[in-house]
């Protein structure tokens, strides 16, 4: 029966056709490099014993890979579970259940107390045989850790945005409500303001929230159409002169001829609201908006339109230059989510533009942003 059993593969295999030679220049090159995976990778072959033990693995685990090579993966990984309990032990990939194809992603603990990520899978020749290899990645948790710190703080500063003005519309609405006939009209008008003000405010701060959120999905659509960049930013000058600001604080230049630019109006509009209502608000002197045509920053097309929005204030400081365009960086303590400019920069490179911040002639912050002509194809 022994004799059988293993002449049969034997056979299979005899009957198969040699596997075509491909020693020319088509031939597949070597395989992949272990080393050149981003996430540690550590096998173990059918006795336990580690195989590979990859760049990455050694800089997660600050064990040599030399020093890995032969061990039982136990001791080359001693992982413990976050209850303190030997990972290995528990799991038994070459003893345990014959049906389990591996471990999901769970963190664990290296000697010393760092965390890891770690998926393992257990290779078979045959559905329920032996484990033939056990493959485990293992992946530092550090970027994940950022990237919950970031969610935790947008978390914390959303809710403390929304406190102030609710508690100011909670506030005003129970008083008018509870007492509306002990007010004058100039009273309950000037309530009825704060609370509409309020209102506002809660709206922009939702809709940064959606924009942040398609901006980090990939999913912020742009809804190109003309755009004469000159007369948007005319528009928002005048609307800051109207609202009380001196014609003389803003310096509009426009050179011409400016190539056609096709863009989302709405969202070029916030563009320039955020980087103009910077400009006033943590600048200072003449705020000076230039409108120039350029280079295109994406390839394939000649023409850009370039926006440059400068002051005459302190400034943003050189230590600072490379955070101005992260969450929650605020130039000041003025008020603020620290979130516009994330989100004008999200807008710009949804567009295919470049933008960047440095400091203007005359010692203010200048933040420039260049757009390609973003000509649709249907026009070309």
């Amino acid at each position: 029966m022994g004799v059988g059993t293993s002449s049969a593969p034997a056979a299979r295999d005899a009957q198969r056709p040699p596997a075509p030679r491909q020693d020319g220049p088509d031939a597949p090159g070597p395989g992949p490099d272990p080393d050149d995976l981003p996430d540690g990778l550590v096998i173990a072959d059918e006795q336990g014993r580690v195989v590979c033990f990859n760049a990455a693995a050694a800089r997660i685990t600050a064990v040599p890979a030399a020093d890995a090579l032969g061990l039982p993966l136990e001791q080359a990984l001693p992982l413990e579970d976050l209850e303190g309990r030997r990972w290995w032990q528990l799991t038994d990939p070459y003893g345990g259940l014959a049906i389990r194809a591996g471990q999901p992603e769970r963190n664990l603990l290296l000697p010393g107390g760092r965390e890891v990520l770690v998926t393992a899978r257990y290779v078979r020749d045959r559905p329920t045989g032996p484990v033939r290899r056990v493959v485990v990645c293992l992946r530092d948790t550090e970027g994940r850790r950022r990237t919950e710190r970031s969610h935790a703080e947008l978390i914390a500063t959303v809710a403390h945005e929304l406190r102030s003005p609710l508690t100011s519309v909670k506030g005003f609405t129970a008083t008018l409500l509870a007492k509306w006939e002990r007010f004058t009209d100039d009273q309950k008008r000037l309530m009825l303001e704060t609370v509409d003000a309020d209102a506002d405010r809660v709206t922009r701060l939702i809709a940064e929230l959606l924009d942040i959120s398609r901006i980090d999905s990939g999913r912020l659509e742009v809804r190109r159409q003309l755009v004469d960049i000159g007369a948007a930013v005319g528009r928002h000058i005048q609307a800051y002169v109207a609202a009380g600001q001196p014609a003389d604080r803003f310096l509009l230049r426009i050179e011409q001829p400016l190539p056609s630019l096709w863009a989302d109006p709405d969202k070029i509009d916030q563009v320039l609201s955020n980087l103009i209502e910077n400009a006033v608000r943590h600048g200072e002197g003449t705020v000076t908006i230039d409108v120039t045509p350029a280079a295109s920053p994406r390839d394939g097309e000649d023409a850009g339109t370039s926006v440059t929005v400068s002051d005459e204030g302190p400034g943003i400081p050189e230590e600072s230059m490379n955070r101005v365009f992260t969450r929650f960086w605020r130039g000041s303590k003025r008020g603020g989510t620290g979130l516009g400019l994330y989100i004008v920069k999200g807008i710009v490179e949804a567009h295919g533009g470049t933008i960047t911040v440095g400091r203007a002639a005359g010692g203010g912050a200048r933040f420039r942003f260049t757009l390609p002509v973003g000509t649709p194809a249907h026009l070309l």
